[in-house]
């Protein structure tokens, strides 16, 4: 095998792992086995009796698991010009290396490297080798599609944080100006109240800190009915960004069917295309059944329209429309 044939068969095993069957499907287990080993290692170790017993097999996972991270970076890296969308770039391995999912396997095996060279602490240690669990995001879909709306969103995200800042300002300044003198000692300062501006915006309330003056309790109130508002906009944009990306994933799905449908039945080939594509979208079986039943009916229902003599189409009973 060519060193090109080597390296697409890798990046199909790596980046299209359907396309390679059986290979593919246990390189995709195998990766997401060794990520949740790493993650509950991770996690037990922090526990200090445990990891006093067994020190030297949490150092064996995290050996193993950095070589094997770093292999998979490294031939990510080697393949990525099999990516058709990075083929015409200036710089196809940079861009690469500084896309989200490149940036999640550099962060899994940074840490590791990154004591040969400086002295960390073990608990932020422990912390960066948590960071892996992202590394799932590229074998979930429903991560994958809340990144994307997150990306699609920011514009609508960045304002509405935006705002919550402005509030927060005017909120900490305004329980400043009717608590200082009651309660210097949690309303002495502007920055001082924004604890208790960010625990109520926010809709927390921890109570550690509440106005006690009959005009700090009616501010209080008022800033509640506001931040219940605010606490509910994050939550709306993030739930309307879903629901339009699952109706556009729904779409694509749907067109699919019917470029398929085309000549009146679904092949085997077609069938693996359509599968595949299911896959990559996260959709469910039900729901590709229900889409696949739906796109059926209306070809049917069209069929049934035809006259059978000139091929044309009723549009109203008794008339005829020109196909």
């Amino acid at each position: 095998m060519t060193g090109r044939g080597l390296r697409s068969t890798i990046y199909d095993v790596l980046e299209n792992p359907e396309s390679q069957g059986k290979t593919g499907r246990i390189v995709d287990v195998a990766l997401i086995a060794l990520i949740s080993v790493n993650i509950f290692s991770v996690i037990i170790e922090s526990v200090d009796w445990i990891y006093q017993s067994y020190a030297v097999y949490f150092e064996l996972i995290e050996l193993v698991s950095v070589a094997v991270f770093s292999v998979e970076y490294a031939l990510r890296l080697w393949v990525c010009l099999e990516n058709e969308a990075l083929r015409d770039a200036r710089f196809p391995r940079l861009n690469h290396a500084v896309s989200p999912l490149a940036l999640i396997d550099l962060v899994a095996i940074l840490p590791f490297y990154l004591t040969f060279f400086f002295a960390i602490d073990l608990r932020f240690l422990r912390v960066l080798r948590l960071l892996r669990i992202f590394k799932l995001t590229r074998y979930s879909s429903a991560m994958t599609m809340l990144l994307d709306v997150f990306r699609e969103e920011a514009n609508a995200f960045f304002a509405g944080f935006f705002i919550l800042i402005v509030l927060l300002v005017l909120v900490a300044s305004g329980a400043y100006l009717v608590e200082h003198d009651t309660q210097p000692d949690k309303f002495g300062s502007i920055p001082s109240a924004m604890w208790w501006a960010m625990a109520t915006l926010t809709t927390v309330g921890y109570g550690d800190v509440t106005p006690v003056t009959p005009f700090g309790k009616l501010f209080g109130a008022c800033v509640t009915v506001i931040g219940i508002g605010m606490a509910a906009l994050p939550a709306g944009i993030l739930a309307s960004g879903l629901a339009d990306h699952l109706r556009r994933r729904r779409e694509l799905l749907s067109e699919q069917f019917r470029r398929a449908l085309e000549d009146g039945t679904i092949d085997e080939h077609e069938e693996e295309a359509l599968e595949a594509l299911r896959k990559e979208l996260g959709l469910s079986v039900r729901a590709t059944m229900d889409i696949r039943d739906d796109i059926q009916r209306r070809r049917d229902a069209k069929q049934q329209l035809r006259c059978p003599h000139c091929d044309g189409i009723f549009d109203q009973p008794g008339r005829i429309r020109s196909s």
